[in-house]
């Protein structure tokens, strides 16, 4: 595990076995997620509800997509495949829904539990190729973690 995840990861841990109400631990994690890369220029949580993901705590500039129809965006495509999304320049990708002229690239991590889908973490850097495998990996035990919390939330 990368150095820059392990304490994050642990605060997490701790924040989900703690005290406090769902929505409120879940808004620590996003500012969790935001400050494990200086990169991270916005970091949110979307939940599934039917056919479309709502916004919920996110950390950074307020954006205007806040109900995303699953296969629309990185974020609904991710749902609509069941898959991570890793987007290296979102300027080449054909599906992206513009937030901020700023973004470069984007990672889209599913929220699980028991094989259905709840939501996903949803970041973004105003750098080309930010993410990559590690990110996903790492994210991806994020998701675990807070999955419980999600469903709570949800």
């Amino acid at each position: 595990m990368p150095e820059r995840y392990r304490a994050p990861l642990r605060d997490i841990e701790a924040l989900v076995a703690g005290e406090g109400k769902p929505r409120e631990k879940l808004a620590k994690v996003v500012e969790t997620v935001r400050q494990v890369d200086p990169r991270h220029s916005w970091v949110g949580l979307y939940y599934l509800r039917g056919e479309v993901l709502e916004l919920g705590p996110f950390s950074g500039i307020p954006t205007v997509h806040t109900r995303i129809p699953v296969g629309k965006g990185v974020c609904g495509t991710a749902v609509q495949t069941r898959q991570n999304q890793i987007v290296e320049d979102v300027r080449q990708c054909r599906n992206y829904l513009c937030c901020s002229e700023a973004v470069r690239s984007e990672i889209v991590v599913l929220i699980w539990r028991n094989h259905e889908i709840l939501g996903v973490i949803d970041v973004d850097s105003d750098d080309v190729g930010t993410f990559g495998f590690t990110d996903e990996q790492e994210l991806d035990k994020v998701a675990k973690l807070i999955s419980p919390v999600v469903f709570e939330a949800v």
